[in-house]
């Protein structure tokens, strides 16, 4: 991530992740349930999430994300179904020591200092003393805090803290980490930044599962996306998937003879239920999927028009993510 100092990013050169070729996924939740007194938080969750895959968790506000982010990592205990980590149940202790968190809302001593506060840490994974001093800092320079590593944390902004709690979630070089918002409080140069970490993971083979409600970061770098609504699951797969096929095309086209019946109702290249539109050079089409451009191509050359582009339009995951809600 980029330092303040240098204004350039450092090398993502992480350790070798644990080996991950076992059967089980890294998360599996099978009708997870949460209640609070009287409020539903989960309703019957299910999803599974493999190794070594990008997961976005997504949903709007009070969606029941951070609830089950709390179960999969033994916070918060379920009050019916079941959710397996790595394989063990969750909240298993000695797989806990295999997981990385970054929890959304966090606080560190502002007293210590980054050094210090990485250090508590791994002495709370216990992991062995004599690499301490490599793993942090490796998450230092990994997050772009090296320069302020002798810094008290009350010296730090919202966005470092954020850096260093995303450092602490990297100790030990976990197989799954847990990101609950990591880029909430980044300017846009973090976010690039943590991006590019989040793929060095998963090119280490390390599985994230990323809990965001900042669409473009699912858009960016997620295999694949889970869309939570109330606590219940309302979509789910990649990020292609859930968004669906390009709805509109628009043509820059002229010289084009005979369009009238290109205008309202579909063409017989059309598929059923498209409608055209020519706005002079502009010709918009709107639901068509990309498997009738060629033929509508070859019809408009054919009728003397000279095409200059042909641009699709596809609804983006924010598009769909709201259509999804207001179907609910």
């Amino acid at each position: 991530m980029t330092t303040a100092a240098s204004g350039g990013a450092p090398p993502l050169e992480l350790s070798v992740a644990h080996p991950t070729a076992i059967v089980s996924p890294a998360v599996y939740a099978s009708e997870l349930t949460k209640l609070y007194h009287e409020v539903r938080a989960l309703d019957g969750l299910s999803m599974t999430v493999r190794r070594g895959e990008i997961f976005g968790f997504l949903g709007p506000n009070g969606a029941g994300k951070t609830t089950a982010v709390k179960l999969l990592v033994g916070l918060a205990r379920p009050t019916a179904g079941e959710a397996m980590v790595l394989g063990a149940p969750a909240g298993d202790l000695e797989t806990r020591r295999r997981i990385g968190y970054l929890p959304e809302l966090f606080r560190y001593q502002a007293w210590l200092t980054a050094r210090e506060v990485l250090a508590l840490h791994c002495r709370l994974l216990e992991l062995p003393k004599r690499t301490w001093s490599a793993d942090i800092d490796q998450s230092l320079e990994v997050v772009g805090l090296t320069e302020r590593a002798g810094s008290k944390v009350g010296t730090f902004s919202k966005g470092m803290q954020q850096r260093l709690g995303l450092g602490v979630a990297l100790l030990g070089a976990p197989e799954l980490v847990f990101l609950d918002e990591p880029t909430s409080a980044l300017d846009p140069v973090g976010r690039h930044d943590v991006r590019e970490i989040i793929r060095a993971l998963r090119a280490r083979g390390t599985t994230v599962f990323l809990n965001t409600h900042l669409l473009e970061e699912a858009e960016h770098v997620c295999d694949r996306v889970l869309v939570i609504d109330r606590g219940k699951a309302i979509a789910s797969g990649t990020v292609a998937e859930v968004v669906g096929r390009q709805k509109t095309l628009r043509i820059k086209v002229t010289g084009l003879n005979g369009l009238s019946g290109l205008n309202g109702q579909a063409s017989s290249t059309l598929p059923p239920g498209a409608r055209a539109n020519y706005d002079t050079p502009w010709l918009t089409i709107e639901g068509i999927g990309e498997e009738a451009v060629p033929a509508l191509v070859t019809e408009l050359v054919s009728r003397g028009g000279l095409i200059e582009e042909v641009i699709p339009a596809r609804p983006t995951l924010e598009e769909r993510f709201l259509e999804l809600l207001e179907d609910k």
